[in-house]
């Protein structure tokens, strides 16, 4: 059996309009990089289901990292890295608010706390 999964779920409030273009360069730009860090990509959800050209999308992008010891690992690779810091900053303009939580499936939680 594998381990627990860790998950980051990273939640993006478009400005109106931008939507497509900040999932646009997420994909094409961060991902990339994220998958260096050893996190695997598992959905890109867009709400509502549609772009709007004059609201704003919420986007919200689920990670998946084999349990916490790849958590600590993509972690340490990323703090230190001025390229996401300055990538953030490229995007800024596209982004009403942000946010990233890290979690796990409940069946699950016995596991990871055993360290």
């Amino acid at each position: 059996m594998g381990a627990a999964k860790v998950y980051i779920v990273d939640r993006i409030e478009t400005m109106p309009g931008r939507a497509r273009e900040f999932v646009d360069r997420y994909l094409a730009e961060y991902v990339p990089g994220a998958v260096g860090r050893g996190m695997t990509l598992a959905q890109v959800l867009v709400a509502p289901p549609l772009w709007f050209d004059d609201r704003s999308n919420t986007v919200t992008v689920t990670w998946e990292l084999d349990g916490p010891a790849a958590w600590w690992e993509m972690t340490w690779k990323g703090r230190p890295d001025p390229e996401l810091g300055r990538w953030w900053a490229g995007v800024e303009h596209l982004i009403a608010r942000r946010t990233r939580e890290s979690a796990a499936a409940a069946a699950d939680l016995e596991v990871l706390a055993d360290v």
